[in-house]
Order: structure tokens, then C-alpha cells, then sequence
């Protein structure tokens, strides 16, 4: 008998209310999740929770006894290349992070949006903050994001199939060591099905 694998969330997903960049509806993804068993999805369309209304709609519409949970969140690029994912813990998580979004998109062009590190210098309250990194890793990210959410920020590790898993994890775990941040799996969902692959292609 095979032993149980752990209760996996999904933690950076994001849908087709990223312009250009998701390929699936919230309502495929969070089926797709409820079928892989997941314990939780989060939607982190980028400086944006458009999304999480119809996957609010599609979790009540899934079969009764389902445990799936939906997190609120937001995938957030500031202006300097950090690169986040904040989640809200609860309601005045998610204000602050409405109130974040509102602030980033009235600085912009419609479909931009400009926000600093100087926006989140002194954290976001009831939110907790995944730094995702960028190709080359950066110590002094990983010590402002630790800094600035102390025992609420992770470092995602995104594993993508790639010929350097194994010694980008060994760096993340480093990295992680040094700024006190633990590691949490995520995926940079971009699409339920592979069969999207081809759509998402064309998209970005």
C-alpha cells in the first residue's frame, strides 16, 4: 500500500483575469483542484481579485462534503523586480490588500498598475507574503520581505520540471536559511489542463 502524500494547497494560481497570462476560467481551476484533492486553492490573479468571485461560485457548486478552501490573494510586482504573492488571512487582510490594488492601479494607465516597496515597507496587515524569486536569486529581497511581514512570509519553490530542480532547491533552501524564511511548494499555475497549453502559448 502506497503511504498518503501530504494535503497540498496551491498557493500562486493564476486565472484568465490575468490579462494576457491565464488560460482557465476560475471555475476549471477550481474543479481541477477539487479533483486532485487539493485542501485549498488560492486565486492570485496579478494586482487583481476579480477572479475570486466566480471561484466563490464554483466552490458552492461543488458536490456536498467538498473540502475545498479558497484563499484570497493577489500576485504583486513591484516596481524595484520583486516579485509577491499576498494572501489575505482574513477580512482586514483583505481590505488591506484591496486598498493596496486600488492604490497600484490609480497610479497607472488602464490595464497597468505602479507599486513600490515603500507601499509595503511597513507590511500589509492581515496578509501573509510569498516571495517568489526571480531567475537569479537576491538576498537582500528575501531580507525585505522578512522584514517587513516577520513570521508571515515564505519563500515559494516552484519546481517547473526544469534540468536545475534539484540545485535551485538547494539555493532556495540557502537562501531561505539566511533570511529566515521557510520554504512552501507552489505551482505559478497558469492553466487547469494541459490541453490549454497551446491558448496559453498564444496569449503571451
Amino acid at each position: 500500500m502506497q503511504p498518503l502524500l501530504p494535503a497540498y494547497a496551491e498557493l500562486h494560481c493564476l486565472s484568465n483575469f490575468s490579462f494576457l497570462r491565464g488560460a482557465s476560467h476560475p471555475p476549471e481551476l477550481v474543479n481541477k483542484a477539487h479533483e486532485r484533492g487539493y485542501s485549498a486553492l488560492a486565486i492570485t490573479d496579478e494586482c487583481s481579485v476579480a477572479g475570486v468571485v466566480r471561484a466563490h461560485e464554483a466552490i458552492k457548486k461543488l458536490p456536498p462534503g467538498a473540502s475545498l478552501q479558497l484563499f484570497i490573494g493577489s500576485e504583486i510586482g513591484l516596481d524595484e523586480g520583486l516579485k509577491l504573492v499576498l494572501l489575505a488571512a482574513d477580512r482586514e487582510g483583505y481590505g488591506n490588500l484591496c486598498s493596496l490594488i486600488t492604490l497600484g492601479r490609480g497610479r497607472a494607465n488602464k490595464g497597468n498598475y505602479h507599486l513600490a516597496r515603500q507601499d509595503l515597507a511597513n507590511g500589509l496587515p492581515g496578509c501573509f507574503a510569498l516571495l517568489i524569486p526571480g531567475t537569479k536569486l537576491d538576498r537582500e529581497q528575501a531580507y525585505f520581505v522578512a522584514e517587513c511581514s516577520p513570521q508571515r512570509a515564505w519563500i515559494a519553490t516552484e519546481l517547473l520540471f526544469g534540468p536545475n530542480d534539484r540545485s535551485w532547491l538547494a539555493q532556495l533552501r540557502k537562501l531561505g536559511r539566511q533570511a529566515g524564511l521557510p520554504l512552501v511548494a507552489a505551482g505559478d499555475v497558469h492553466m487547469h489542463t494541459r490541453s490549454r497549453r497551446p491558448l496559453q502559448d498564444v496569449l503571451t
